[in-house]
């Protein structure tokens, strides 16, 4: 647990209650949600105001589950555009790939949505405050400090106002903020997948046709590999994740920069001609990959990106956080209602958050491998490998669906043909290890250039 130190805000108690939610993200509206509804005084503080801009905007069928749970599935539909698969381009290979949720083992979870984060969050946000928890928008915690009977917690609202509220547990939902493992060095760069994206939101890109058109669309080029999802009000979310050393030799504003890195990538500029850019604005997000070297204390939890962050490729962020969330409601009730029980729910909770970014991992690390581009690329079946990994590219990694020996067989099948074809396989490792050299490509976060 955090040691007490002296309080960075001086102020009398703002108010006391049971559980104090950093965060009003996924993870965070989820857990108070189910919090609130267990009866307990539930505090969320936000330090933007929703609706507010976030990128993420991709859903996994396993989150269809979740949302029937909190009773936001149909608010969820309406702002959602259906998402039934997965399509792949790779400059090495003359065809795409498509892959439909539909064909993973468990054929029960066929579709997701594409949705803008700022509806989606906002529908959670609002799920939250109606199911009992007080919501406070426009206010930033600075510090939290734990001591015997809970935990100070110190906050600074829009107008300069600060706060000071007492809880009895704390939950970090702060994102990318990550606030208690800031706080506390708890912080570990993943040394492993360094990357950084550019993104930005277009108008009049091409879809594809029927049920396809919602579709997402990963675009392999020699830097890394784009995004291409396809939003219900007819925007389309396109976003470059890159190694450190291109970002690097950027010499142009970003919105140059990102125009000449798609042309580096002839498949999406086609799908891109005669599309525009949406408000003249490209994002950028550097220091990517990350985890915090643990998840919860005697009076704390960590959720979603508060905890770590991995490439985003699957789209798996909102779900893990939401997972993450569900499983924590457990721990903290634990906590405050039967203390004894409470490490032995911790650790099943750490457990889950271990496991996910786990998973997921192995193939983020590998994407650029030829070798499993290779597979992806030349989808097959045999041993119920491809229902395997579609299954989990579903996000269906925890429950009793029997994926694991499958996967086994396609991690080995990877292997074999990485040594078979291992002179390509050394070049493509020598050209990933010098890639994700730190050089210090954008750093910091949502640097946001104008396309003036």
């Amino acid at each position: 647990m955090p040691q007490a130190k002296a309080a960075a805000l001086h102020c009398p108690p703002t108010g006391h209650c049971d559980v104090l939610v950093v965060g009003g993200g996924p993870a965070g509206a989820t857990i108070a949600t189910l919090l609130a509804r267990q009866g307990r005084h539930v505090v969320v503080l936000e330090k933007a105001h929703h609706p507010r801009f976030h990128i993420g905007e991709s859903l996994l069928p396993a989150n269809l589950p979740l949302l029937d749970k909190l009773g936001v599935r149909e608010q969820v539909a309406a702002i959602g555009m259906p998402k039934w698969g997965v399509d792949f381009s790779s400059p090495q290979h003359a065809h795409p790939s498509a892959l439909a949720f539909g064909d993973a083992w468990d054929k029960s979870m066929p579709m997701a949505w594409q949705v803008r984060r700022a509806d989606f969050d906002d529908i959670l946000f609002r799920n939250a405050r109606a199911s009992g928890a007080v919501t406070h928008e426009g206010c930033r915690v600075k510090r939290v400090d734990f001591d015997a009977d809970g935990a100070s917690v110190d906050a600074v609202q829009d107008d300069g106002t600060t706060q000071r509220w007492r809880a009895r547990y704390v939950v970090d939902a702060s994102g990318r903020d990550t606030l208690l493992a800031q706080q506390n060095g708890w912080k570990q760069k993943n040394r492993k997948h360094d990357s950084a994206a550019l993104y930005g939101h277009f108008s009049g890109a091409q879809r594809q046709s029927g049920r396809l058109a919602g579709n997402i669309s990963i675009f392999w080029f020699f830097h890394g590999w784009f995004w291409f999802i396809p939003l219900a009000d007819g925007s389309t979310s396109v976003g470059a994740v890159c190694w450190p050393h291109y970002l690097k030799s950027r010499e142009k504003p970003l919105p140059a920069f990102f125009a000449d890195t798609i042309a580096l990538c002839p498949a999406l500029q086609q799908r891109l001609h005669g599309a525009t850019l949406m408000d003249g604005r490209i994002y950028a997000t550097g220091n990517y990959a990350y985890s915090a070297d643990r998840c919860a204390g005697e009076r704390f939890l960590m959720l979603g990106d508060a905890y770590a962050f991995i490439d985003p490729v699957f789209s798996s962020g909102v779900y893990l956080a939401m997972v993450g969330a569900f499983e924590g409601a457990d721990v903290v009730a634990a906590a405050l209602d039967r203390p004894a029980q409470a490490p032995a729910a911790r650790r099943r909770f750490e457990h889950v958050m271990r496991r996910g970014p786990r998973e997921f991992s192995w193939f983020i690390h590998r994407m650029t491998n030829p070798a499993l581009r290779d597979l992806f690329m030349h989808p097959q079946n045999p041993l119920r490998m491809q229902e395997a990994v579609l299954s989990l590219l579903a996000g269906d990694i925890y429950g009793k669906t029997p994926i694991w020996v499958s996967l086994t067989l396609f991690k080995a099948v990877y292997y074999a043909g990485s040594l078979a074809a291992l002179p390509r396989t050394w070049r493509a490792w020598r050209e990933r290890r010098r890639n994700i050299h730190d050089v210090g490509a954008l750093q910091g976060e949502n640097v946001v250039a104008p396309s003036a």
